[in-house]
Parts: structure tokens; C-alpha cells; sequence
């Protein structure tokens, strides 16, 4: 896979400041500077990696439900799909910007903040392919900059916690990625780099699948969820390398949407494990 969201991170001077929130991000408190040395510290960044996190996922199905609602396949979901993630994805920002108080990640952030503004906007513009390619370019320029906020965090607590909340969270986010690329494929962008997207978002879910599964700190409702996912991977993932072919859009729709809501629940797990 493109490596978009390769770890990209420079020494950082100044000190992280979390607030509390839900992981809905959906309330916030006023936020206070805490030492990120102990545990209640740790579980407030472990919470952020999750928030951060999410955006990963949202950035990859706004591109998906434009590209699904334009191609006329699950209009009716993927179009109010589109509206409640610009909007989720719009609240989590302010969640973050209000969280963090470190320059370099503030920076990022800040940029963060005109890519949805051009996402807004593209989203709303009529459906044609110039605008599909558009807005899987922002799709990726939000993955990167959502990539290098989850590990600038990690990097703040280098904690098992941190790693198996971040790459749990990832999940979401190529589960929608495979969405995204099938669709793309379907609509008319058959050049090969959409078949390597796909077919790498499909071996980084594999691999990490694996992981997740032999994790030592799962508990046995986790490890229930992920035996779930794993009965459904075992058959659809054979759908989704089969990009060339096509002609399973909806199935590729409703089983990524399935496997994202799965692994939202198992990441909330996991955020309650580092407590």
C-alpha cells in the first residue's frame, strides 16, 4: 500500500494538554495540562489515539459514500452516510485542536482544517469522475495528516496500549479504504495503483488481523468480536481482490460498513483495557 500514512514525526518540545471527552467526541471540557508520565495521563492519550484514530476511517468513507452515492449504489445510506462522517470528522477536529497544545501537531492540524473544508466543498459539488479523483486526492492528504497525529501520540507514551488501541483503530479505516478503491475501480479509475490500494488495504487488514487475534491482553468479549470478524473476513476478502471483475458493490458497501462498526466496538475495548 501507499505508504500515505507512513510515520512522519520531528522531536516535539512542547507538552501535550488533554481534555476529557466521550469517544463519540461529542462533549468536551475545558482542558487541562496533565504530566504525561503517569496513568491517568496515559489513558488520556489512549483516548486521543482513538479519536485521532477515527478520523483515519471518516477520511477514506467520505471518499467512499461520494464516489457509491454518485454511482447510484446504496444512495440512500451512503449519501446521509456522507453527511453525518463531514460532520463527525468536522466535531472530532475541534476535539483535537482543543485537546493539544503541541506546536508541531497544532501545525498539522491547522492544515488538517483546510483539507475538510476542501472536502466539504468538493462533497457537495455534482458527481463526476474529475471530482471522484479529487476527493480520493483529499482522502489520502487526510489520511497522512490523521496518520501523523495518531503517532505523534504513541510516541508520547510508548505503551502497549497505545499500539494495539492505534492499530485496532486503523482497521476501521481500511475496511472503508477497500470500500473506497472498489468503488473507484467500478466508476471508471482502473489504473493499476487502484488495484494496489486494494489489494495492499486487503493484506494490511490480514496481517493486522492476525495480531489483534494472538494479543495476549484480549479479553474473552474481544476475542469473541474478533472470532466474529474473522468468520466474515475468511469469505469476503476473496470479493474485494476480485476488484477487476466488479460486480458485487453492494456487498463490498455492507460488509466494510460491518467489519468498521465491529472494530469501533473492539477499539473502545481496548481504550478501556488502559485504564
Amino acid at each position: 500500500m501507499k505508504q500515505v500514512w507512513k510515520k512522519s514525526i520531528g522531536s516535539m518540545a512542547a507538552a501535550v494538554m488533554f481534555l476529557g471527552v466521550n469517544l463519540q467526541a461529542e462533549q468536551a471540557v475545558t482542558p487541562a495540562p496533565v504530566n504525561v508520565e503517569n496513568k491517568v495521563a496515559v489513558t488520556d492519550v489512549v483516548k486521543l489515539i482513538d479519536i485521532a484514530g477515527k478520523q483515519r476511517m471518516l477520511s477514506q468513507r467520505i471518499a467512499k459514500d461520494y464516489l457509491y452515492a454518485g454511482e447510484k449504489v446504496a444512495v440512500s445510506k451512503a449519501t446521509k452516510q456522507l453527511t453525518a462522517s463531514l460532520k463527525e470528522m468536522s466535531d472530532t477536529h475541534k476535539v483535537l485542536v482543543q485537546s493539544i497544545n503541541d506546536p508541531e501537531i497544532k501545525n498539522l492540524l491547522a492544515f488538517v482544517e483546510l483539507s475538510i473544508e476542501d472536502f466539504k466543498m468538493t462533497a457537495n459539488e455534482p458527481y463526476n469522475l474529475d471530482n471522484a479523483q479529487l476527493i480520493i486526492d483529499l482522502s489520502e492528504s487526510m489520511l497522512e495528516g490523521s496518520q501523523y497525529v495518531v503517532d505523534s501520540l504513541k510516541d508520547k507514551v510508548k505503551v502497549q496500549e497505545s499500539k494495539i488501541v492505534g492499530m485496532a483503530g486503523k482497521q476501521r479505516m481500511l475496511a472503508q479504504r477497500i470500500a473506497k478503491y472498489y468503488i473507484a475501480y467500478q466508476a471508471g479509475i482502473k489504473d493499476k495503483n487502484t488495484i494496489d490500494q486494494m489489494k495492499a488495504a486487503v493484506a494490511n487488514f490480514s496481517e493486522a488481523h492476525k495480531t489483534l487475534m494472538a494479543n495476549s491482553t484480549n479479553t474473552p468479549e474481544i476475542n469473541r468480536k474478533l472470532h466474529e470478524i474473522d468468520r466474515l473476513w475468511k469469505i469476503v476478502y476473496k470479493f474485494y481482490l476480485n476488484i477487476e471483475k466488479g460486480g458485487l458493490p453492494l456487498i463490498v458497501f455492507n460488509t466494510t460498513d460491518d467489519i468498521t462498526k465491529k472494530m469501533n466496538v473492539i477499539t473502545a475495548m481496548y481504550v478501556e483495557l488502559s485504564k
